[in-house]
């Protein structure tokens, strides 16, 4: 039989580690932006042959709310989710929403011509399409294995 000792330290770190774990998870799409946690909205991209499409999630955010800027390399959106304030007269109010300012960088997988960029702003779902360019498009190059 063999005796291992117990190290009350070690079950502490474990813990530790499976606490950290769990906010980095809840936090994950989250920012913390003057003290408030603000929701960061969920994003998609996908990519053809000659362009990039980014779709964001904004629900319950008008379009004069948000303010998207392109570069070449990357797509910047902030904005500004306003709260309404309802006031009951003998009853509390529970909210889940999150209100408050986001920002968010979302770095391209090709270079773009940000120049010609389309937008879309519909029930609450952002969708840009971002054409690449001409020299992104004929980005294949053979290679000579040939000593």
């Amino acid at each position: 039989m063999v005796f291992v000792r117990w190290n009350p330290w070690q079950e502490m770190n474990t813990l530790q580690r499976h606490i950290d774990r769990l906010f980095e998870d809840s936090f994950a799409s989250n920012s913390v932006v003057n003290g408030n946690i603000a929701k960061m909205p969920a994003a998609e991209i996908s990519e053809t042959e000659d362009a990039v499409y980014l779709k964001l999630e904004v629900p319950g955010m008008e379009a004069k709310d948000l303010d998207v800027q392109v570069t070449e390399a990357a797509v910047y959106v902030s904005g500004d989710r306003k709260s309404e304030t309802k006031q009951e007269e003998n009853g509390k109010t529970r909210s889940e929403f999150y209100y408050g300012k986001f920002q968010r960088v979302l770095p391209l997988p090709a270079r773009i011509q940000n120049t010609n960029v389309t937008a879309e702003y519909k029930d609450g779902i952002l969708n840009l399409t971002l054409p690449k360019t001409t020299a992104e498009k004929n980005k294949v190059v053979k290679v000579n294995l040939e000593g």
